[in-house]
């Protein structure tokens, strides 16, 4: 080569370094180092115009050239590759949210359905009212709980014998309610987890209780102090004792009773006085 040479710079390469399309440029020297020298003074005019430290090191004049012109030809860097499908992904993911929107059903209110704890009655009570039933049902166990009543004896129907309530009773091995008004107009009564029946001896569970209108619900649950729940003669129903006296009792005609505080339950006196006489009773199977 000549040692005093000038190389022609392509139009685009020179648009790109922001110099006269028609500008050219000298090497001095002759030989080896003057290439390098016309190369090195290449590449700092390249560092001016890229804003990068510049390199070092023999580059070939035509790899240099080449190189720019590859790159003003394809234009600028828009980022990796990764970043331009994380954008393109996230354009389909948007898309895909819009169509399931669209396709997705209105809400719709669900139908109100019936409370499970609502205690049904197979038929009308002549002693609770409903009002009575419902507090009464919460302190039932909760293996009783929703399940309908059935009535089992009442006097009205069935007459005034407490042998006639032990035959209702047959068959039925479940808890019961036994509730009554008496001649004063008092509702009071008992919970028993197993079925009246005759017995030699006192039988039952914890879960009994005693209660009283008396107006607002009093309800008398076992204390642990004893174990005297239910005992079934043929002349007499006993529930609690302590003392020789009883929590409830009536007699075999079921139209005499009497109510005392008793150890078994703590009560009070269920009715308004210690004796009393029935006017309506009825027993319930709670299965």
């Amino acid at each position: 080569m000549d040692g005093d040479r000038a190389f022609q710079l392509e139009p685009e390469l020179a648009r790109a370094q922001g110099l006269p399309p028609s500008g050219r440029y000298k090497s001095h020297g002759q030989g080896p180092g003057a290439r390098q020298r016309s190369t090195q003074g290449l590449l700092r005019t390249e560092a001016q115009v890229d804003g990068v430290a510049p390199l070092s090191g023999e580059i070939d004049q035509e790899g240099i050239v080449l190189d720019r012109l590859e790159e003003v030809t394809r234009g600028p860097r828009i980022g990796r590759p990764s970043q331009v499908e994380d954008a393109l992904s996230g354009e389909e993911g948007e898309e895909e949210e819009t169509e399931k929107e669209k396709e997705a059903p209105a809400s719709v209110t669900a139908p109100a359905f019936e409370d499970p704890t609502e205690t049904h009655l197979a038929e009308a009570s002549q002693v609770l009212g409903a009002s009575e039933i419902k507090q009464l049902s919460l302190h039932l166990p909760r293996r009783v709980t929703g399940h309908s009543w059935r009535l089992a004896f009442c006097t009205a129907r069935d007459g005034f014998s407490l042998r006639n309530l032990y035959r209702q009773m047959e068959g039925h091995g479940g808890p019961v309610l036994l509730a009554l008004r008496d001649q004063d107009g008092q509702m009071f009564g008992a919970f028993s987890s197993s079925a009246l029946r005759l017995s030699k001896g006192f039988y039952g569970t914890g879960e009994m209780f005693l209660f009283s209108f008396s107006p607002e619900l009093k309800v008398f649950k076992w204390t642990g102090s004893n174990s005297f729940f239910v005992k079934g003669d043929l002349d007499l129903l006993m529930m609690g004792s302590s003392s020789g006296q009883f929590g409830l009792w009536l007699d075999g005609d079921l139209y005499r009773g009497g109510s005392h505080p008793c150890a078994t339950f703590n009560n009070e006196v269920l009715a308004r006085q210690e004796q009393f006489c029935v006017k309506e009773l009825e027993a319930w199977a709670l299965s």
